[in-house]
């Protein structure tokens, strides 16, 4: 029987040439970021014998006299246009729940999604006694933030064909730090494949639908079988995503393609094994900083 071993090798001091990441300012819980009385205090930071002291582990972010520390590893704050993945926790009058990967569980309301049809009217009772046959617990759905309470909790709509439950796939869950604002955040890689990289940390892989379906009002779900070469893709997409957040790289359309572009000399399940993710992902970080030259 083959059996294959590997020893501990001793890891590499990175580069500062690596990426523009090494130069960011990291601070830890009770790191002072400055003892000028100049600046605002931001998230993640308080005052403390007249100096700005760290409340949080992360990188420290200034605009003009703000100065707050983003978490490097956090649950999602909620901003009004973000789009996020979320999976259907419970059913209740007028509205669902949601989990998003935030403190308290997101609200889908039954009047902020478009019905069966798109048609635009009022919602009825008989609707509402229908909601569980539109979405019901465990259904993934792509949603925008619409509004964000007081208490943190989100407000998410799907009024647009672009929006709404998902079919067959692969959900990936990252922190949501690691996930790069774009103007959209649905790609259609060329590999194949499709990505929604959700704003809240969960990215949603799946294959790229040959036509788009524009009247079925976002409710059905394609549930028809997918082909071994496109679940190899997925696959593949899903290893290197793993791979650039276990080396703490921002994921956007680019950065994914590079990696998934890298990862083609190797086996899909050898992308897992520590030396080759590393080895991978430094491939992709060279290249990403040639783009930006």
């Amino acid at each position: 029987m083959a059996m294959e071993m590997r020893l501990p090798v001793a890891r590499k001091p990175l580069s500062e040439s690596v990426g523009r990441d090494t130069k960011k300012h990291l601070v830890v819980p009770g790191d002072t970021i400055t003892t000028d009385t100049g600046f605002m205090r931001g998230h993640g930071t308080y005052m403390g014998e007249e100096k700005l002291i760290a409340s949080v582990a992360g990188s420290v972010e200034r605009v003009n006299k703000l100065i707050c520390v983003k978490a490097l590893k956090t649950r999602y704050n909620g901003e009004v246009g973000d789009i996020v993945v979320g999976r259907i926790t419970e059913v209740q009058q007028k509205r669902w729940k949601v989990e998003t990967n935030s403190r308290l569980d997101s609200v889908l309301l039954l009047s902020s999604m478009n019905l069966p049809g798109g048609e635009l009217r009022r919602r009825s009772a008989e609707d509402e006694l229908a909601m569980r046959g539109f979405l019901q617990e465990g259904d993934l759905i792509s949603a925008e933030v619409q509004a964000v309470f007081s208490d943190g909790a989100v407000s998410l709509h799907t009024r647009s064909l672009k929006y709404g439950k998902l079919g067959q796939g692969v959900l990936v869950q990252v922190s949501p730090s690691l996930v790069k604002r774009q103007k959209t955040h649905f790609h259609d890689l060329p590999c194949g494949a499709s990505v929604i990289l959700g704003n809240n940390g969960f990215i949603w892989i799946y294959p790229t639908p040959e036509h788009k379906e524009e009247d079925a009002g976002a409710f059905s779900a394609n549930l028809e079988p997918v082909s071994l070469a496109d679940r190899e893709v997925i696959s593949r997409l899903r290893n290197c995503i793993v791979s650039l957040v276990t080396q703490r790289v921002m994921l956007y359309d680019t950065s994914i393609l590079y990696c998934y572009e890298a990862s083609l000399p190797h086996q899909i399940k050898d992308l897992l094994k520590p030396e080759i993710m590393e080895e991978v992902v430094m491939e992709t970080r060279q290249r990403l900083l040639e783009q930006e030259g």
